[in-house]
């Protein structure tokens, strides 16, 4: 589902380059949960921009399902983000204004999609949260919230779903709840999982551990 071949990313700091990735290559498989560790600055965010087409290589390349991001315009990348890949940030990132629901169901109406609601509120079933569709974010626990975040991530069926930090704002115990969610979804939807996080805890839960150590792979842990 993700391809990355010679990866290399610079960018320019107070007129100074800087290279985030450095010679990277990887391939994650449908169905499989992979975790990115390392110290702040190793990459691991870098490397998540590119999986998800939000940032480009300097050189090397990355195919999301087969599909090059290098070769793309803007219209292309947008439909390919939309079909293909999931986002879940540490800080939610859930529209205050709207609903439970209505935020979970915003990506498929932004596609055209028929039967939005309907599909919105399977998808809060699937993360155990259909009893709440009509309650507003502020009304949430923070599990509860990044549960929603992953219905919405997860709304559209992409072949990939991107995690930066998800349990970084919880509670040990609600941050153990939302891995085994995420593991379980990644089984069940074969999603090929992509998570960067700073905790061995969370780490723990993925079948690959990937350490980055200054812009390159440094181990991989596979279990």
């Amino acid at each position: 589902m993700v391809t990355l071949r010679n990866i290399v990313k610079d960018y320019s700091a107070d007129g100074q380059l800087v290279r985030a990735l450095d010679g990277v290559s990887l391939e994650v498989a449908a169905g499989e949960f992979i975790a990115f560790v390392g110290r702040s600055g190793c990459g691991k965010s870098t490397l998540l921009n590119l999986a998800g087409a939000m940032d480009f290589p300097t050189t090397g390349e990355v195919l999301l399902d087969g599909i090059s991001t290098n070769s793309r315009d803007d219209s292309a990348l947008t439909k390919l983000r939309r079909e293909k890949v999931g986002f879940v940030f540490q800080a939610f990132q859930l529209i205050n204004t709207l609903s439970v629901v209505e935020n979970v169901e915003l990506p498929l109406l932004l596609a055209g999609t028929n039967h939005a609601r309907q599909t919105a509120v399977e998808r809060l079933s699937s993360v155990e949260l259909a009893c709440l569709e009509n309650r507003m974010p502020h009304q949430l626990s923070g599990g509860q919230m990044q549960r929603v975040a992953i219905a919405r991530a997860l709304v559209n069926n992409p072949k990939i779903l991107l995690a930066d930090e998800p349990t970084g704002n919880l509670d040990t115990a609600t941050g153990t709840v939302i891995l085994d969610l995420l593991k379980r979804l990644t089984r069940e939807q074969k999603t090929a999982t992509l998570m960067a996080t700073h905790s061995a805890e969370a780490a723990a839960v993925a079948d690959t551990v990937i350490e980055l150590r200054d812009g390159k792979i440094a181990r991989i842990i596979r279990k």
